[in-house]
Formats: structure tokens, sequence, C-alpha cells
């Protein structure tokens, strides 16, 4: 197997961190469809610090392959039949496939992002 064109990220968070963020965090931090899961959840908290570390997860990823200066707002989590997936708001969809696992309990949220480059005929 050639892990060339793979990378993982990892990132674990204490959900005290996430507790009673006012707007402005949360808008610079995560998407609206994400403030809309969280906050419709009864402690929400726990999924804000798990969807932060999917965001720095990924960044963790990408640094394999030199992407920088990604906005955190511009990397989104979202449920397919209650699983999770990430995907960029932005360009680097069309360059990278991704795997997502998030876990959260009281006090900790963790989660890790595999990456894999696409690669284009002909390179």
């Amino acid at each position: 197997m050639d892990f060339e064109n793979l990378s993982i990220g990892v990132d674990i968070e204490e959900v005290e961190r996430f507790q009673n963020k006012d707007e402005t965090f949360l808008t610079r931090i995560f998407s609206e469809q994400e403030i809309t899961y969280c906050s419709s959840k009864s402690n929400p908290a726990q999924h804000f610090a798990a969807r932060f570390c999917a965001k720095e997860a990924a960044f963790k990823a990408l640094s394999a392959f030199w992407e920088k200066g990604i906005e955190f707002n511009k990397i989104e989590t979202f449920h397919i039949n209650n699983v999770p997936h990430l995907r960029f708001l932005n360009d680097l969809n069309n360059k990278y496939k991704t795997k997502l696992s998030l876990s959260h309990d009281k006090t900790k949220a963790v989660a890790y992002v595999i990456i894999e480059k696409i690669e284009k005929k002909g390179e």
C-alpha cells in the first residue's frame, strides 16, 4: 500500500473550553450548518468541541501536503445517515478525499481525520 498520498491528523480538546461561546467566536470557527446542528443538542459544547477537533485534525493532516492558510469555517462537518463527514468549503474538495471519526464524552472530545490526495490523471 502506498501511503505517499495519505495523511492523518488527530486532536483532543476539553469540552469545557466550548461552554458559553459568543456568536463572534462561533461564526469565526464554525459554518452556519454546524452552529445550527450543535445548538440543537442538549449539550452543545460537546458537539462544538468535537467539530473543533475535526478542524484541528484536518489542519494537521493537510500540513503533510503543505496546505496552509485555510480558515476554520471553511472546513465543515456534516452527517449522512448518522455518520460524520468532513468537507472543505473551497477548492480543496477537488484535491482531497477525507474520512472523519468523532467522539466525545462529558469532559473531552476527539477527532481523527484521514486525508487522501486525489491524483490527477497525467500527474
